[in-house]
């Protein structure tokens, strides 16, 4: 059982604004009625603007996370765009390989880029939640197919599998007080869908939001990302991903069925569909785009025995499970589970 849970902003600081204050604390209120201590780290309450400007500080937050020897879990508290920043704090001088302890790691979105780096210094992770949209769901309680894995997560330190949630949930437009106790308007879910492959396959799983992975090799938004990323060896090579199974999911930012295109080119010319055994792809927000990435998963990839499954309940639509990477996965569509083991490496 987790016992102390250490916050971090790794992105955007905005959970030290005081807009969103009011979420916080329904996110405190349940973290500490569920026994949990509740530890945020020193910086992660200081602002979106104090935090954009120092890079640094996020990184030292995530550093000392690692170090503090009462910590269990470090969880992120939302996504952003720029974590890609940390990489000279953690990277220069081994600074995160000579901090890093076996601890819980969860978050999702632009944490993919700390999902990476974690990879790289050889920590298992979570990925699929964070602090202000799960935690502070403005519902009266936790959705229950997220509350589900969350509680899993925390008393047992792992997620044994994974099934599809019965209901998807379309995006909140406003958060503000008044929509407290107000649940997201509720729709039936289709399940894992096979696109083409083998029903059953299996392979460690490694990726995350599509949109951070296009940032990583294309410089529209960060003209130094793509740079930086190359100097740290930030993405795995064609070889480190034999084997593994890609995870995908979108952002709220729903990129077009053009950018979706060119993120999957962006993948096929680094190596990674010839190297992986399966491809798992979240529902997107309000299903907005399905029908379009559907069709370029098969036609981009262009390898028909791939196994490609759709529709998993991972990432920015509602709700979401978690999903280790870094342990053996089996993937099986005909009995609608997704088995872990227990075995690191």
């Amino acid at each position: 059982m987790m016992k102390t849970l250490g916050i971090v902003s790794l992105s955007s600081g905005i959970i030290g604004e005081p807009f969103v204050r009011f979420e916080v604390e329904i996110g405190i209120r349940r973290l500490e009625e569920s026994g949990l201590k509740v530890k945020f780290m020193p910086n992660a309450l200081n602002g979106m603007a104090d935090l954009q400007q120092h890079p640094e500080k996020r990184a030292q937050d995530l550093l000392q996370a690692f170090r503090d020897r009462e910590i269990d879990m470090i969880l992120c508290a939302i996504g952003g765009d720029d974590t890609y920043r940390l990489l000279p704090y953690l990277f220069e001088h081994d600074e995160l390989a000579d901090a890093v302890t076996n601890k819980v790691f969860l978050g999702f979105s632009d944490t993919t880029i700390n999902h990476l780096m974690l990879h790289k210094v050889g920590l298992p992770t979570f990925y699929g939640q964070a602090f202000l949209p799960d935690l502070c769901e403005l519902s009266s309680d936790m959705l229950p197919y997220t509350l589900k894995y969350w509680k899993e997560l925390i008393s047992s330190g792992t997620i044994r599998e994974v099934t599809p949630s019965e209901l998807w949930y379309e995006e909140r437009k406003h958060f503000a007080p008044d929509q407290i106790g107000i649940e997201p308007v509720a729709h039936p879910n289709q399940g894992f869908e096979l696109l083409q492959g083998s029903p059953v396959f299996s392979g460690k799983i490694l990726g995350g939001c599509i949109d951070s992975l296009y940032d990583l090799f294309n410089g529209d938004r960060y003209p130094d990302m793509p740079e930086l990323c190359r100097k740290y060896h930030l993405f795995p090579d064609a070889e480190d991903w034999k084997g593994r199974i890609l995870l995908l999911e979108t952002s709220e930012e729903k990129p077009t069925p053009e950018k979706f295109r060119e993120a999957l080119g962006y993948l096929k010319k680094a190596g990674v569909f010839d190297a992986v055994s399966g491809v798992l792809v979240g529902k997107p927000i309000d299903e907005i785009y399905a029908q379009e990435y559907r069709q370029l998963l098969s036609e981009v990839i262009d390898r028909s025995d791939l196994p490609i499954v759709f529709n998993l309940n991972i990432g920015h639509a509602l709700p979401r499970c978690i999903l280790p990477f870094g342990v053996n996965a089996v993937v099986d569509t005909e009995k609608q589970v997704i088995r872990f083991s227990d075995q690191n490496s």
